[in-house]
């Protein structure tokens, strides 16, 4: 296999992989360069739009000239139903697919997976972060990508395990992708193709790092990842299934202090009102503007931040986004926390029903127009004239088990190398290199 900045060339092992990146009924598409169709064994260039009139089977097209050829895919939607969503016109190197799927059409590249992982490192972070913060990214996306394409013939991780009455508590992991192998958004991990990659950094890091995964007890690690952690990260079991990973448990993100309990209400909400001295802990927006990406800075309140909804304004959203009708809300109660103080079980009480939901994804999203940053919050409640307001008191981005991607680049700033920061996440967890 072969893998390349655009100059120079490296002879890589390692698998070749299918990445979806957008479905749609219509897909416009820019080649740049000449391009072969499986369809009819013609030669494409130039501006095509693709419909489900048009496609009624797969269709492959390559490139003749690999090295300076490249497919652009117009108004691509990123971070689907997160608060960064938007359109983008996203650029590709390898080949182009096209996949029908029952009213859909989609949008596939076939790449190598050393060069599809410069693209995740620099679409996941900002190509200029720190370069050993770049080399940890590179490591588990590799780990995590490795581990999902040994576990694609095992079944579907998404799970109902309680769904009454009184409880719902429910999470989704690894749905299977039937046309390809992992999906280019925050589902699986964000892959913007070479519009984002292709820094001396990025190409630094997976090639210093080729082949070199997270293992535990002979196997590939599922490593995880999300952008803060809040200070101290989760265990799996409480965001995923009740499995836990020896290498994925809740770890204190400083260096000094004693461990915080933040599994009961009052310690929580110490912690919540705190400003510890951990690595994620940072409001420095030239530094953050390195290592963030443009739309992610839009998001300065990640340590810590508040979310104020009216009675009615809350009641709204949850019936809107759980199709359960409570009634006016009159109460939210976290029933059960975990190790970093994120809402595990959470029981709504309204006028008319009450229920108990769950886990942190279910809870982000029955509680906001899009995703809560996170489900580590208290709930504050202020009597304003005729109605309640709403206060949610938070802390961290994102599921936050395994590696925090902001205190990450916090410690490779301050001069810790990659493997110090990868044992910093994954305690238990061995680093080596699979080819």
């Amino acid at each position: 296999m072969e893998t390349t900045d655009g100059k120079n060339k490296k002879n890589v092992k390692g698998p070749v992989i299918d990445v979806g990146i957008y479905s749609a009924d219509k897909i416009a598409v820019e080649f740049k360069g000449t391009f072969r169709s499986s369809a009819d064994d013609r030669e494409v260039y130039g501006i095509m739009e693709f419909s489900t009139d048009d496609v009624n089977e797969e269709v492959k097209f390559s490139p003749l000239d690999k090295e300076n050829s490249s497919f652009v895919i117009k108004n691509v939607i990123i971070g689907k139903d997160f608060h960064w969503e938007r359109p983008e016109d996203q650029e590709f190197n390898g080949i182009f697919k096209l996949i029908p799927d029952e009213k859909k059409i989609t949008a596939v590249n076939c790449i190598h997976v050393e060069d599809y992982l410069m693209s995740v490192i620099s679409s996941e972070m900002n190509a200029g972060a720190p370069i050993e913060s770049l080399k940890a990214h590179a490591v588990i996306s590799r780990s995590w990508l490795m581990s999902q394409l040994k576990s694609k013939s095992k079944p579907e991780l998404t799970s109902v395990p309680l769904c009454n009455e009184n409880e719902i508590i429910k999470w989704s992991d690894r749905e299977a992708h039937d046309n390809y192998d992992v999906c280019a958004d925050d589902h699986c991990q964000r892959y913007q193709g070479i519009t984002k990659v292709y820094t001396p950094g990025a190409v630094e890091a997976v090639r210093s790092t080729t082949g070199v995964v997270l293992t535990f007890d002979g196997e590939i690690c599922d490593a995880r990842y999300s952008k803060c952690c809040g200070g101290m990260s989760e265990n799996y079991e409480n965001v995923w299934e009740n499995n836990s990973h020896p290498y994925l448990r809740a770890v204190y993100d400083g260096t000094t202090g004693n461990l915080p309990v933040l599994n009961s209400e009052s310690g929580f909400i110490k912690w919540c009102r705190s400003s510890p001295e951990v690595f994620c802990n940072t409001s420095d927006k030239e530094f953050l503007a390195r290592v963030l990406n443009n739309y992610d800075t839009e998001t300065q309140d990640f340590f810590r931040w508040k979310v104020s909804y009216t009675q009615t304004q809350l009641t709204n959203i949850i019936l809107k986004r759980t199709g359960i009708d409570f009634g006016k809300i009159t109460d939210l109660i976290p029933d059960e926390r975990g190790a970093s103080g994120r809402i595990i079980k959470l029981k709504i009480v309204g006028e008319k029903k009450t229920m108990t939901i769950g886990k942190e994804l279910f809870i982000r999203q029955a509680l906001s127009e899009s995703h809560l940053y996170s489900s580590a919050f208290f709930v504050e409640k202020n009597e304003t004239g005729s109605e309640v307001e709403f206060v949610l008191h938070g802390a961290g981005w994102g599921h936050g088990v395994g590696l925090c991607q902001i205190g990450a680049a916090f410690m490779a700033e301050k001069g810790y190398e990659y493997r110090k920061i990868l044992k910093h996440y994954y305690k238990d967890a061995d680093i080596e290199e699979i080819y």
